[in-house]
């Protein structure tokens, strides 16, 4: 690893801002999962969560929806009124800025797994 080639260079800012985006959305989602949650509670939490997030480096923006609805179903098939975080029950879009350019990446169930992908790089027309 301490072997670079000729063809090593570091990274730019807009790779490891891309990079961040995947920090930002592992340590989002293993923080909080687990956290007992009810629809009452849900907005505290959202609230709680966006911050955390956005106190990283390059983080600008992020959003979290958490389905109360969804909630609402867990709990009535249940004997207690709460139910734990996971990915089923909410959705995040975070924008990340670096270098002049906005990351725009999303959290979201595809299937049975909570999908993290990077959904656009946008950069000012003038680059």
């Amino acid at each position: 690893m301490n072997d670079p080639d000729a063809n090593s260079r570091p990274p730019s800012e807009i790779e490891t801002a891309c990079f961040e985006t995947g920090i930002k959305f592992g340590s989002l989602y293993h923080q909080f999962a687990g956290t007992p949650v009810s629809p009452a509670s849900a907005g505290s939490l959202e609230a709680a969560m966006e911050d955390a997030i956005e106190n990283q480096p390059y983080c600008q923006e992020v959003q979290v929806r958490i389905h109360r609805d969804r909630l609402e179903r867990a709990i009535a098939a249940q004997s207690v009124a709460y139910t734990e975080l996971t990915g089923e029950f909410f959705d995040v879009e975070m924008r990340i800025n670096a270098a002049d350019t906005d990351i725009i990446a999303i959290m979201e169930m595809q299937d049975d797994y909570p999908q993290m992908e990077i959904t656009s790089i946008q950069r000012p027309v003038w680059h």
